[in-house]
């Protein structure tokens, strides 16, 4: 069988087409073959009749945009796969879902303008769980096919891991993108909440709706968000180490015996390499902090389908159903009383991370690995603090002996400290590294 594991790093791949080793139409070729060769088993892109002459003669006009290597857009000619929540001019936009597209269309989203803008190529749809909710696609995971990839951007990670495009754009409301990165094994990031414009997505909750982005390296989320974020500087990161700080108590405790151990590891590898890493009692009462961002996020969805709804119930998957009638039992008061308890909620995190001097918020990035089979796309559990609050957050992959599924180490930063969080994200990603090589060879 092919090798379904080839992540491909975005600023080599850049590299390689701004400065002329590799043009455009070729590279588009080996993204169309690449694609044929692993994405029946994988199934991470919408099937596309006419993707390789599409993708060629838009690979043509990108090639246009620069005869010289000085003249060439930092994304000139990278592939990019879309979620299939996204708009993009002259695709269709499924959402995962029975309905017919012309019931779903709109205009292309500003993500995809710019993405265009960058150079970029658009190398199709990647596949989504019905809607961004909770429904899962087909999309499997390339490490173990028997293995969800997790949900909702799952085509978009798995996309990545497989190595079909080195750049996929995903969403999150809740868990949708950082989650599924992790499972694949690769680098998700999702910006501090309308970091990037939301207008050409299919809404979910919009009070949480973050456009992110999945890659292979964390240099390579910093040259995608340079491209894609709102006045992106990178000479707003804070220079230095950060301080790290463990969110100790019920919150912690969701994460399982693997996921745990293999963070411990990770934490004594920053320790040793001169991070300063604190333990601060965190979220004594989870459950009921957090319900209220339950309440906005099915209210949110039920309102965002009202329309829909009502005219295509029959074709919703009874998951993706469910949810939109459990938000339409709320009331508009709910959704503002919700609303209020999660400002105070994140007033009291700012409160907490500013009196213990943290930088980032360490965690894993799911509650363990990618869970066998294909009807669960797994627990978002522990990216709903930082989503809940529109906080952004990177998952990097942690070290694993041979053969093991991936795990995620999740850092989060300040609101619209996004910058400094990708710098930071760097140094972090060394020491993991490092580590993961020590445990490779041991």
């Amino acid at each position: 069988m092919e090798d379904l594991v080839q992540p491909i790093s975005l600023t080599d791949a850049a590299e390689s087409l701004r400065t002329g080793a590799v043009e455009p139409q070729k590279y588009a070729a080996r993204t169309v073959e690449r694609i044929a060769e692993v994405d029946g088993t994988v199934q991470s892109f919408v099937a596309e009749p006419g993707r390789a002459d599409r993708l060629a003669h838009a690979a043509q006009e990108a090639g246009r945009r620069g005869t010289e290597p000085g003249d060439r857009p930092p994304l000139y000619g990278v592939p990019v796969g879309i979620k299939d929540i996204i708009h993009v001019d002259g695709l269709p936009t499924g959402a995962g879902s029975a309905l017919p597209p012309e019931a779903l269309a709109g205009g292309q989203a500003t993500v995809v303008d710019r993405l265009l803008k960058a150079g970029a190529v658009i190398a199709g749809k990647t596949v989504t769980g019905e809607f961004a909710v909770t429904a899962p696609g087909p999309t499997r995971n390339p490490h173990r096919p028997e293995h969800t990839p997790g949900g909702t951007s799952s085509g978009s990670a798995a996309a990545v891991a497989a190595g079909l495009v080195p750049l996929a754009i995903g969403t999150q409301t809740i868990g949708s993108l950082i989650r599924p990165a992790a499972y694949c094994g690769v680098v998700g990031f999702k910006p501090s909440h309308g970091r990037i414009p939301l207008d050409g997505v299919l809404p979910v909750a919009p009070t949480f709706d973050t456009v992110g982005m999945i890659t292979a390296r964390v240099a390579d989320v910093a040259l995608a968000a340079s491209c894609l974020c709102d006045d992106w500087r990178s000479d707003r990161a804070v220079p230095g180490r950060p301080v790290l700080g463990i969110p100790e108590g019920p919150y912690m405790n969701f994460a399982e015996p693997e996921a745990r151990s293999a963070f411990d590891e990770q934490v004594a590898a920053l320790r040793t390499a001169g991070y300063d890493v604190v333990s601060v009692p965190m979220f004594e009462n989870f459950e009921e902090e957090v319900f209220d961002f339950f309440v906005i996020n099915l209210y949110e969805l039920s309102q965002a389908h009202a329309d829909r709804f009502a005219r295509y119930e029959e074709l919703y998957d009874e998951r993706t159903a469910e949810a939109i009638r459990q938000g339409q039992g709320a009331q508009a008061s709910d959704h503002a009383d919700s609303l209020a308890r999660r400002d105070a909620f994140r007033d009291r995190l700012a409160a907490s991370t500013a009196e213990h001097g943290v930088d980032l918020w360490i965690t894993p990035a799911a509650t363990g690995p990618a869970p066998l089979g294909l009807e669960s796309a797994g627990d978002s559990v522990m990216s709903l603090p930082w989503s809940g609050v529109g906080l952004p957050c990177l998952t990097m992959p942690t070290a694993r002996p041979a053969g093991a599924l991936p795990l995620g180490f999740q850092c989060v930063g300040r609101a619209g400290e996004d910058e400094s969080l990708l710098h930071w994200g760097l140094g972090l990603e060394a020491v993991l590294t490092a580590q993961e090589t020590d445990t490779r060879e041991n």
